[in-house]
């Protein structure tokens, strides 16, 4: 199977399973990732998602003796491996060890939050072999970068380490060397505690923000975090909170 799925209280592991071929994405994974992907958002009992890569590394991105065929590896709206243009609804988290380039960054990049190991290489080499990084990066990387860093990155087609991506901001969690998925589900879990529908809307307003003018801005927050507020969660958050006591998320 090109893709894995485990279920973890509330999370949902995703793995590429290409090692072999350094989880470069053909179409058979990028389909395997929207199916997880659908998996994650149509099942109540999971919260959120963890991304990740077998063997050496997270992706080396497009397989390029499969688009050499002829081979295309998007699906559907979701666009290239089956994530970059729509992801999950629910949070997502990548969890790098090793390396992310290319397409493989713009995998990660479609994630909500990025854990890395230390020495892990971040970078879109794409320009080294006339190619450009339309998957996302250069569209995405200017939001969790500076201007500078962004467009160096793009120009020169050199990587940067998991530790300098943290200093900058892209990268929430660096990891000891193998341990990136443990701190990605640490990480999860800290997040699949908290109740459904809120954590799904900040996602959604955090995400659309950037295209709202001042004027709008509040009002169309409100028609995304209304339903929350008047949601029984909201109502069993406030009660719990009260009796001192966990809450009980329904997801309603």
């Amino acid at each position: 199977m090109p893709v894995l799925t485990e279920r973890r209280d509330g999370v949902l592991l995703i793995t590429l399973n290409r090692p072999e071929a350094r989880n470069a994405v053909n179409l058979p994974l990028a389909e395997g990732i929207a199916a997880a992907l659908d998996e994650l958002d149509g099942e109540d009992s999971l919260s959120v998602g963890v991304l990740t890569g077998a063997g050496k590394g997270f992706c080396a991105g497009m397989d390029l003796k499969a688009f050499v065929s002829g081979e295309r590896p998007w699906v559907g709206d979701r666009g290239f491996a089956g994530i970059v243009r729509r992801a999950s609804v629910k949070p997502l988290i990548a969890a790098i060890e090793g390396f992310a380039v290319a397409g493989g960054l713009e995998v990660a990049l479609a994630c909500d939050l990025i854990v890395a190991s230390r020495g892990a290489k971040l970078g879109i080499p794409e320009v080294k072999r006339s190619l450009v990084a339309a998957g996302g990066a250069l569209l995405r990387l200017p939001r969790s970068l500076p201007h500078n860093i962004a467009m160096e990155l793009a120009l020169t087609g050199d990587p940067i380490s998991a530790e300098r991506a943290a200093d900058l901001g892209l990268v929430n969690r660096l990891a000891d060397s193998g341990g990136a998925v443990e701190v990605a589900l640490g990480l999860a879990g800290e997040i699949a505690v908290n109740a459904p529908l809120a954590l799904i809307a900040s996602k959604r307003i955090l995400q659309e923000q950037r295209d709202w003018s001042s004027e709008e801005m509040w009002e169309l927050q409100s028609a995304i975090s209304e339903p929350v507020f008047t949601s029984e969660d909201a109502r069993e958050g406030a009660t719990a909170f009260a009796e001192k006591r966990s809450p009980v998320w329904r997801g309603r």
